[in-house]
């Protein structure tokens, strides 16, 4: 009978608010599982916002221990750093180190995280704030989760569920501003790779030499590029290959889910169900429209003043966000729905990677910003 009556108080304990989070989390482990939305992200998240809010969680305390050792300032932000290391050994700098050029893109698809900014600071968020909601237009979440937590910032879970959202849905949220900013003509622009060798010892100096000038221009970002790049050393140093292989998937794949279900420990109904949480959505939204449109425009300039053949689709700017490898993808799919004969994909590589590089660097130029 006591059973009984425990489980009538639970039930007579819950929230409304609680009930709508179990909705939110329903909603986003059926985009990990039917639309197979960046699964090993999207699923803990959607299963541990359930999980803290059932009445008197038993689940919240050991989900808050684990946010405490991974991702508070006392821990360092351990886990998104880690995360980089993985990261680093994914990404193939070659096709940006055969074509330097693009990097510009990777700068120019930053516009959004400044625009933000600018925008969070009219509508009354305090510097720290607004500059932790700006940095979700990097589409890229440790980053975010970096600077939201170095800044101390009150809209911590808004931004960590925002920043990962967004990057899950670039195949939806990308594709109709690209053909917004773009004709079918400049759509359809091919573009020749020139398919240079990179050598082993330039792949080698490039994470060591991009490490120390970011360190010196933008040490608030030293420990998020030094991580990513350190990664990338493990991947072309070549003596490494099975710790490489282990970084890439293991690592990555097993962080990837703590730093889900942990996000999760802050989607508690009482904190995330306001209407700063909903605004921040909103901001990070257009943070991300911005970027997209940024990386665009840039290359819509460079063409005036490109000879004909010379061109550059302006489809690949898009791809200057650090949503590694899914913006590149998506570029590549929409070059070859407009001309099956247009490959994009390395050069959409070539600028994507340099997004995750100048996104970086964003961090750190905001932290600095904003800390001043």
């Amino acid at each position: 009978m006591e059973v009984f009556m425990d489980i009538f108080g639970n039930f007579a304990n819950l929230d409304p608010k609680q009930l709508i989070m179990w909705v939110i989390g329903g909603v986003l482990i059926f985009l990990a599982i039917k639309k197979e939305m960046e699964p090993t992200l999207l699923l803990p998240m959607g299963f541990g916002a359930i999980l803290v809010n059932l009445p008197e969680s038993g689940a919240k305390a050991v989900i808050d221990h684990l946010f405490d050792i991974g991702i508070s300032n006392e821990a360092h932000e351990l886990m998104p750093l880690i995360l980089f290391i993985g990261i680093g050994a994914m990404i193939d700098f070659e096709p940006l180190l055969t074509n330097p050029k693009l990097m510009f893109f990777g700068a120019a698809a930053q516009f959004g995280i400044f625009f933000t900014l600018t925008m969070a600071s009219l509508l009354g968020f305090n510097i720290f704030d607004a500059a932790s909601v700006a940095i979700i237009g990097a589409a890229d979440g440790p980053t975010s989760i970096f600077v939201a937590q170095q800044l101390g910032s009150s809209y911590t879970a808004a931004i960590m569920v925002a920043a990962y959202s967004y990057m899950a849905l670039v195949p939806i949220v990308q594709p109709p501003i690209i053909k917004l900013c773009t004709t079918k003509k400049e759509r359809m622009i091919r573009m020749k790779y020139a398919g240079k060798k990179v050598s082993k010892r330039t792949k080698i100096l490039f994470p060591i030499i991009v490490t120390i000038i970011v360190g010196l221009f933008a040490p608030d970002a030293v420990a998020l590029i030094g991580f990513l790049m350190f990664g990338n050393l493990i991947r072309e140093c070549g003596v490494l290959n099975s710790l490489s292989d282990t970084a890439q998937n293991v690592l990555a794949n097993l962080i990837t889910i703590f730093l889900g279900i942990t996000i999760a420990s802050r989607m508690v109904a009482e904190d995330f169900l306001r209407l700063e949480t909903f605004l921040i959505m909103g901001l990070g939204l257009v943070a991300f429209v911005f970027d997209t449109f940024g990386g665009v425009m840039l290359a819509k300039l460079m063409n005036i003043f490109l000879k004909k053949d010379k061109k550059i689709n302006p489809m690949i700017g898009a791809s200057g966000i650090s949503a590694f490898p899914m913006s590149a993808r998506v570029v590549h799919k929409m070059g070859l729905a407009e001309d099956p004969q247009n490959f994009l994909l390395m050069h959409s590589i070539g600028v994507n990677v340099s997004g995750q590089v100048a996104s970086v660097i964003a961090g750190g130029l905001i932290l600095t910003f904003a800390q001043q």
